[in-house]
């Protein structure tokens, strides 16, 4: 009987499958399947923190890449969290984010001597000043001219820390994307990344890209003038 039943729904969603009803049933799978990734994060988050930053420990990146005596840009600089880890080793840290509330949270929340934050957009500020190394974490995705943003950036500093997400992260966020679907992390984001592009931007910036790897579906270059 278990086995009628099994091979009778089956038949029923070859039938689906051939049907008119195909691209809404997949139009609503692909809209299932794009905010399970948010509300996962949500449910699964502890005290304000997402599990992916444990799991992931990107901070790591940056850190490796600066020295003590390094004066540092952090752009995009979130809740400061970045920021903060960066100046227990760096000299000096100045973190930049367009988001009031972000820069209320990351003065309240990690407040060090040798750490100051900025209320602004990093796409037309006018820095006063130069640095070691910009951090650009998660930052080039939501920016829309991101050769002409970069180009300004290599002037502020000669080595820039990128993390971007890339979409070869898994094969149906390619196939939503050739598909038509919607297959952005975020709805903010106006690219994601595969690696031949990535290297297509630098270079079109005029930057050189030392060293990178992959890690959990993201790309961790080290980038120089």
């Amino acid at each position: 009987m278990i086995r009628l039943i099994r091979q009778f729904i089956l038949d029923s969603l070859m039938i689906l499958r051939k049907s008119f009803l195909r691209k809404p049933l997949l139009t609503i799978l692909v809209a299932i399947h794009n905010s399970s990734y948010h509300w996962i994060g949500f449910f699964s988050s502890h005290e304000g923190i997402h599990p992916k930053h444990k799991i992931q420990n990107y901070h790591q990146f940056f850190l490796d890449n600066i020295s003590a005596n390094d004066r540092v840009l952090d752009i995009g600089s979130g809740d400061g969290a970045v920021a903060f880890d960066v100046a227990l080793k760096a000299k000096r840290v100045t973190g930049i984010d367009i988001l009031h509330k972000n820069i209320i949270l990351s003065e309240k929340k990690y407040h060090k001597d040798n750490i100051e934050f900025i209320e602004g957009d990093a796409t037309t500020f006018d820095f006063k000043e130069t640095f070691d190394v910009v951090i650009l974490s998660n930052v080039l995705e939501h920016i829309e001219n991101r050769v002409i943003f970069l180009k300004n950036v290599k002037r502020l500093a000669p080595k820039i820390l990128v993390r971007v997400p890339l979409i070869t992260r898994d094969w149906i966020s390619v196939w939503k994307r050739d598909s038509g679907f919607s297959y952005k992390l975020d709805d903010t984001h106006f690219t994601e990344y595969t690696e031949e592009t990535f290297q297509e931007e630098m270079e079109k910036a005029g930057l050189k890209i030392d060293s990178y790897y992959v890690k959990f579906g993201e790309f961790y270059a080290v980038v120089s003038n």
